[in-house]
């Protein structure tokens, strides 16, 4: 457990552990409130009704800005060893970082406009998010291979490329299924003639986010030997 806290490495097991907590603990209270199916039913079915729509939105509302911090102090890493030892544009570092913000802002839209109150909105930050999220991972694996051996190893590559891969792969139908439902509601039954959509788009929404969440694990090892110092300077006469 220590080696979590050394260095930096608390933020991306926080952000790892919190939102773990959001999607678990959101979904547990729709499900025993009865306000969602236990059987797959999208992330955010999980946080429309009160009361998991509060405990949702501040969840997500942190994770965002945790994930933000992480990505942020990621960029500084790349951009440190860059400098140590050229591996990569600097440009692809910063487009990086600012595809991974861009995602963290539309979780904030996703957190904040519930799905049946605001659908137009929410499904526009959701697709930011997703999409967003799933080319950071891809461009950060593509770095993580650039700067193979000295500053990853091989293995941890191969971890990032395949989450990558995944989480490429289900956000594609994810999309498109959730495009053909045509209607937004909480409750399926399994005769509907847009309950197979549902279930294939739920399916790989789960799969994109929790892909997330195991690419963020494996950031750990790499902010532990970070150290953030705060400087603070006073100018002028006292």
């Amino acid at each position: 457990m220590l080696c979590f806290l050394r260095g930096m490495a608390f933020v991306p097991f926080l952000l790892v552990t919190w939102s773990s907590a959001a999607f678990i603990i959101s979904y547990v209270v729709a499900v025993l409130s009865g306000h969602v199916n236990p059987f797959l039913p999208y992330i955010s079915d999980t946080g429309t009704t009160p009361p998991e729509s509060g405990i949702f939105g501040f969840m997500i509302n942190f994770s965002a800005f945790l994930g933000a911090a992480t990505m942020y102090t990621r960029y500084k890493i790349v951009e440190k060893q860059n400098q140590t030892c050229y591996f990569s544009t600097p440009v692809f570092n910063l487009v990086s970082l600012v595809l991974g913000l861009v995602g963290c802002f539309g979780m904030g839209i996703v957190a904040n406009f519930q799905e049946l109150a605001v659908p137009v909105v929410h499904d526009g930050g959701a697709l930011l998010a997703f999409v967003c999220g799933v080319v950071y991972t891809l461009l950060q694996s593509i770095i993580s291979y650039k700067s193979c051996p000295q500053w990853n190893s091989l293995s941890t590559c191969h971890i990032r490329m395949a989450i990558s891969a995944v989480s490429c792969a289900a956000v594609v139908p994810m999309i498109v299924c959730a495009s053909l439902i045509s209607i937004t509601k909480l409750e399926w039954n399994p005769r509907e003639k847009d309950y197979v959509y549902h279930v294939v788009s739920a399916i790989c929404e789960w799969t994109v986010a929790f892909g997330f969440i195991f690419y963020f694990l494996t950031f750990i090892q790499d902010f532990q030997s970070v150290t953030l110092r705060i400087s603070t300077e006073i100018n002028g006469d006292i």
